[in-house]
C-alpha cells in the first residue's frame, strides 16, 4: 500500500494499491466510529461497486444508507445539491457520521460540498472509481456543483478525511472514459513532468496506470500544500480547463470534461505559440498525444461563443481572467489577460 500524505490544513493520506476495494471496510472503520455511513454514488458506479461497498462496512459493523444519482454533469446541479441535504438531514447523519463518495468527479464534487456545508461540515472520504478522479478531482478538497452561469461557481474548499485510490476499479471504466482521464494525466505531463509526457507518448494506451496515478496525485498534493485556497501556483491546473469549461457549458454538457479540457490545452497551446509565449512544436505534441488516446484537438464552436461563456469563468477577477500557458512541455505559467485582450488571443489558436 502506497500512502500519499496531502499536508493540506487538515491532512490526510491517499491510500493507493490495487486491489485495496476489496479492503475497503477495514480502511474505512477507523474514519467511522459512530458506525454509521452515508454512500453518495451514482447509477452506474452504484451497479457495479454500490452493493460491494456496503457489504464491506456491514462486515466492519458500519450501518449505511445510500443516495444514488443520475449518472453525467447534469446531476451536479443546485437541486440534486439541496436534496442530498434533506436526505442527511432525514437520516440523521451527525458530526460524528461519515459520508463516502464513491463514483468519479460529478460525485465527489457533489458529496463534498454537501459534506461541507451540512451540519457546518461532516466527515467525508473520496473513493474514486475514474481515472479522472483518481489523478485529479478527488484530491484537493475543491468540492462545488454548477450554475446555469457557469460550472463550479458554488463549492467550498473542504479535504476529505482520506482517500481510497484502487487502480483495479478502472477494468469495468469504458474507453471513452478512460480517455477523460488521460487529459487530466496529460495535463500533469505539460505542467511539470516531462517524463510522464513522454511516457503517455511512448506506451499509449499500454501506459503504467498505477504508476502514472501515483505521479500524478504527488504532484497534485505538492502544489495543494503550497497553494491550498488557489490563489497562486495552484491556479496553474488550470490548464487547459478555461477553454474546456467554456466549451462543456457551450455543449450543455454533451461534451465531456476530459475531452473538453484536452480542446482546451491544445487552443491555448497554440494561442501561446503565436503570441510568441512557446514553440508552436509545443502546441504540436500536446495535439499529437492527445490524438493517440482519441481525443478531440478542435471544437466547433466559435471563438466568440467561447469568450462570452469564458467571460463567467471563477478565475476571472474584474477585467483580468488569468490564463495558463505552456512555455515548454514540462513547464506551465500564469499568464493574466485583460477582458478586452482575450477575444483576439483565443482568435489566433482557432485559425
Amino acid at each position: 500500500m502506497k500512502k500519499i500524505h496531502v499536508a493540506a490544513e487538515k491532512p490526510y493520506d491517499v491510500l493507493l494499491e490495487a486491489g485495496s476495494f476489496g479492503a475497503a471496510g477495514k480502511y474505512i472503520q477507523p474514519y467511522c466510529k459512530n458506525g454509521y455511513a452515508a454512500i453518495v454514488t451514482d447509477d452506474t458506479v452504484d451497479g457495479f461497486y454500490g452493493g460491494m461497498l456496503e457489504e464491506a462496512l456491514s462486515r466492519e459493523g458500519i450501518r449505511t444508507v445510500k443516495f444514488v444519482i443520475p449518472h453525467g454533469e447534469s446531476s451536479k446541479n443546485a437541486e440534486t445539491y439541496v436534496t442530498l441535504l434533506e436526505f442527511l438531514a432525514e437520516n440523521r447523519l451527525t458530526r460524528q457520521d461519515l459520508m463516502i463518495a464513491l463514483g468519479g468527479g460529478v460525485v465527489g464534487d457533489l458529496a463534498g460540498f454537501a459534506a461541507a456545508t451540512f451540519l457546518r461540515g461532516i466527515p467525508y472520504m473520496q473513493i474514486p472509481t475514474t481515472l479522472l478522479a483518481m489523478v485529479d478531482s478527488s484530491v484537493g478538497g475543491k468540492t462545488a456543483i454548477d450554475l446555469r452561469a457557469g460550472k463550479n461557481l458554488a463549492g467550498a474548499f473542504y479535504q476529505p478525511a482520506a482517500v481510497i485510490c484502487d487502480p483495479d476499479l478502472l477494468h469495468t471504466l469504458p474507453e471513452a472514459y478512460q480517455a477523460d482521464g488521460v487529459a487530466e494525466v496529460i495535463k500533469y505531463g505539460v505542467l511539470g513532468s516531462a517524463s510522464l509526457f513522454t511516457h503517455l507518448q511512448e506506451k499509449g494506451t499500454a501506459f503504467d496506470r498505477t504508476a502514472v496515478i501515483g505521479e500524478c496525485i504527488a504532484m497534485k498534493s505538492d502544489i495543494v500544500q503550497r497553494d491550498e485556497r488557489d490563489i497562486g501556483v495552484r491556479q496553474l491546473l488550470n490548464f487547459g480547463h478555461t477553454i474546456g469549461h467554456a466549451i462543456e457549458k457551450n455543449s450543455r454538457y454533451a461534451v465531456s470534461h476530459g475531452r473538453a479540457v484536452a480542446i482546451g490545452m491544445v487552443l491555448m497551446a497554440k494561442s501561446a505559440a503565436r503570441a510568441g509565449l512557446c514553440g508552436e512544436e509545443v502546441a504540436t505534441e500536446i495535439a499529437e498525444v492527445c490524438r493517440i488516446f482519441g481525443l478531440p484537438t478542435a471544437t466547433e464552436y466559435t471563438a466568440e461563443s467561447l469568450y462570452d461563456a469564458m467571460l463567467s469563468d471563477k478565475k476571472r477577477t474584474g477585467d483580468t481572467v488569468t490564463l495558463v500557458v505552456p512555455e515548454t512541455i514540462g513547464k506551465c505559467r500564469l499568464h493574466p489577460i485583460s477582458v478586452p485582450g482575450l477575444l483576439p488571443f483565443l482568435k489566433q489558436g482557432m485559425e
